[in-house]
């Protein structure tokens, strides 16, 4: 009883970890983040971090594909091998799938297309005379996007995981990502879109 227990409970978490792997593993590798703060710094809104959000929207993904590996493991498990194992693979990968058709269906999905093109065109504004200030250095940080020289709030969105290598290790941060599925911690605020307003024009320019 206890063994099929174990089983059955070694199989859910193989079943909740393998459609994870693109973005669990893929982009924790030093070489995708010699350009990136570590982990929990600010990160600079710039042309990598645009990237790495289309890189994890992309790796977000393939979970649909891996998602197939547990469930042909399970059926095969149910039918030919091990029951207790193909059982917990099976209740994990269908909870991810139905959570990710939540996700999608509901129209908050973790990484938007939205997100990089806000995230870009907050780039453009601090380029320009529209700046919040004289010397713009936009970051995100964790409850949201501002600039570290006068404090604007440039965007109102918590930092999901962006695959950064986690400052609380391996096994403990992957333990974490895996409760909270790439999600901030602090809270899952939906996409609003930046703050971002002209820059008053002074006396001496009107």
């Amino acid at each position: 009883m206890i063994g099929t227990i174990v089983l059955f409970f070694v199989g859910l978490f193989f079943g909740h970890f393998i459609p994870r792997i693109p973005w669990l593993i893929l982009p924790r590798f030093k070489s995708w983040n010699s350009q990136f703060p570590q982990h929990p710094r600010p990160i600079p809104v710039d042309e990598f971090l645009i990237q790495r959000v289309l890189h994890m929207r992309l790796m977000h993904r393939l979970t649909w594909l891996f998602i197939l590996i547990p469930l042909l493991f399970g059926w095969a498990s149910l039918k030919y091998g091990i029951v207790s194992i193909g059982m917990g693979l099976w209740l994990a990968s269908c909870w991810t799938l139905v959570n990710k058709l939540v996700s999608e269906i509901g129209g908050h999905p973790l990484y938007p297309y939205a997100l990089a093109e806000e995230l870009q065109l907050i780039r453009n504004q601090n380029q320009t005379d529209s700046a919040c200030c004289d010397f713009p250095l936009p970051v995100w940080q964790i409850e949201s996007v501002k600039c570290s020289s006068c404090q604007t709030v440039l965007m109102e969105r918590y930092r999901p995981d962006l695959g950064r290598p986690r400052s609380d290790g391996r096994l403990k941060g992957l333990f974490r990502l895996l409760l909270t599925d790439g999600y901030p911690v602090i809270g899952r605020t939906p996409y609003v879109q930046s703050n971002i307003e002209p820059k008053p024009m002074s006396s001496e320019e009107e």
